[in-house]
């Protein structure tokens, strides 16, 4: 099946909590506040095989400078395609020109920010205060 790519802000918060449990992120367990934040993205990317959501990210943005990107993610099934290469290539077009790009990275997904052109900030290190435990 070929897999298309939206920025549709119409998506059903079951599709969405579907994606996040496939790929154990807590974020599910506050399914409307989940919805919510990723629909009122500064930018938002999903990937569809027909009907079904199988990938999804998106970006917050001071909307000239600056751009976020918190989540990514591909429904397990469907890892391994290029869907996760292709949503932060439409979202780094998106904010082509911004002047700095940001996101964090841990495990396995650090080599794919890397071959997705992003490299470590320096000597800087992430900090946060977190409600997860997926990390």
């Amino acid at each position: 099946m070929e897999i298309t790519y939206s920025e549709t802000r119409v998506i059903d918060e079951n599709q969405i909590v579907a994606l996040y449990l496939a790929n154990n992120w807590t974020a599910a367990n506050k399914p409307k506040l989940l919805t919510k934040a990723l629909l009122n993205s500064h930018g938002l990317v999903s990937a569809w095989e027909d009907e079904i959501l199988v990938g999804i990210g998106n970006a917050i943005s001071d909307g000239y400078l600056v751009v976020y990107y918190p989540h990514l993610l591909v429904h397990p099934d469907y890892q391994k395609r290029g869907i996760g290469r292709n949503i932060i290539a439409k979202l780094k077009k998106k904010y082509e020109n911004f002047h700095m790009h940001m996101l964090t990275a841990d495990g396995e997904s650090i080599g794919f920010y890397e071959k997705s052109g992003f490299e470590l900030a320096g000597e800087t290190r992430p900090m946060w205060i977190y409600q997860g435990d997926e990390h």
